[in-house]
């Protein structure tokens, strides 16, 4: 099978590296063709070209691998390639969590199959494993740790007590974190991933409402007032079905030390799901990083290779957002005075305590979605708020 790789940064090299080596017999079904890059880079590969209609017009290129990042090419070419009879394998999974029901009715309409199952959990068969669990069983929840280099973050600052733009800063030196993190730090690659995983344990069009809060805001002061309470702080994906409606948030949330959440380190990973039989699954390893993602593409090409039968999403389902799925109570650090607080959280504080030099309220158990719209007008007065979802052992413990 002769293969395309579109974009030939971190990802997309580790795919040609793995490829080139052909390590394995099956790899050595694999063929590189091509490489797309800009014209200035075109000297680094002796299979690079720039021009993308020059793939798209080679028959011999069964299968295109977008690793460009970003929304646009990546969605043009995508739709290209899939209109051209092409497979196509992507780990962006902006583009796919925008244009994943439009891409598969393109890849119906010309008998081809787009996968990505490297654009959620990195080296984790995390996607392939929610399609093998509902052979059997209905999903009715996921959540989990799915941004590496948040987890980076609030691990380091964790062991080392450092504050969140050193360990920032750091997470860029190793390459962990881009120049501009606002990605990472404020929910948005989060969201994306979760939106993908929801569609395919879900059978529904990505989610459009979900409220998110990121970890721009996070103190030393709040990883210390956690670890006091012998809990750790860690940016948590959730999604719920029930019937046809669904929850979905993404936020910071405490858990006890032990638990398996708590324990997540450097930049790794843990997707979980709860189905009907089989209980809870958890899975565990590297989220990102070169190698780790192009392994999960390569494991796709070889499905195609190999003529793996693969699920079909459907996408048939249309579910309705129902905030009261999803609720907990919360810690709140803010310079506003309780009675601020009061009234912007309907009298819903439950106690407030000055620690580690700042003030912290705890609410009783709120609809998630009520709490995030009533931080938004905290922040307005507070901009360097920051707040903690209690997970449901905290609630229980507290």
């Amino acid at each position: 099978m002769k293969v395309a790789i579109l974009g030939y940064g971190t990802v997309g090299s580790g795919v040609g590296e793995i490829i080139e080596k052909k390590a394995s017999t099956d790899v050595k079904a694999l063929e590189l063709g091509y490489i797309l890059e800009r014209k200035e880079n075109l000297h680094k590969h002796p299979l690079m070209c720039d021009d993308i209609d020059r793939i798209l017009d080679d028959q011999d290129i069964d299968v295109v691998v977008e690793t460009m990042g970003g929304i646009e090419p990546a969605h043009t070419y995508i739709l290209q390639a899939l209109s051209a009879g092409k497979h196509v394998v992507s780990a962006n999974k902006a583009v796919i969590a925008q244009y994943e029901k439009e891409f598969h009715a393109c890849a119906k309409a010309h008998g081809v199959k787009l996968l990505y199952e490297a654009s959620c959990g990195g080296g984790i068969p995390w996607l392939h494993q929610l399609q093998s669990v509902k052979r059997i069983d209905s999903i009715d929840e996921i959540h989990g740790i799915l941004n590496g280099t948040s987890n980076y973050i609030l691990d380091h600052m964790s062991k080392e007590g450092t504050s969140f733009q050193e360990v920032l800063q750091n997470a860029q030196d190793l390459g962990y974190a881009e120049a501009d993190p606002s990605a990472d730090i404020d929910g948005d690659d989060i969201r994306n991933k979760l939106k993908i995983s929801a569609s395919v344990a879900f059978d529904c069009a990505p989610f459009q409402e979900i409220p998110t809060f990121g970890i721009r805001n996070i103190r030393k002061e709040d990883i210390a007032y956690a670890k006091a309470q012998h809990r750790n702080i860690k940016l948590i994906a959730t999604a719920k079905r029930s019937g046809d409606y669904y929850g979905a948030v993404i936020e910071p949330t405490l858990y006890e030390e032990g638990l398996m959440e708590a324990s997540v380190a450097d930049n790794f990973n843990l997707a979980c799901l709860h189905g009907t039989t089989i209980g809870d699954l958890r899975f565990f390893g590297q989220g990102a990083g070169k190698l780790p993602t192009a392994h999960a593409i390569v494991q796709d090409l070889l499905d195609l290779a190999q003529e793996v039968k693969l699920p079909e999403p459907s996408m048939h389902e249309s579910l309705i957002y129902h905030p009261e799925l999803l609720t907990s109570s919360y810690y709140i650090r803010s310079v506003l005075n309780d009675k601020e607080i009061q009234e912007i959280l309907h009298g819903a504080i439950v106690h407030s305590e000055e620690a580690q030099g700042c003030r912290y309220t705890r609410t009783k158990p709120l609809e998630k979605a009520f709490l995030h719209k009533q931080m938004e007008r905290i922040l307005k007065k507070d901009p360097q708020a920051f707040m903690m979802a209690l997970d449901q052992t905290g609630e229980e413990q507290a």
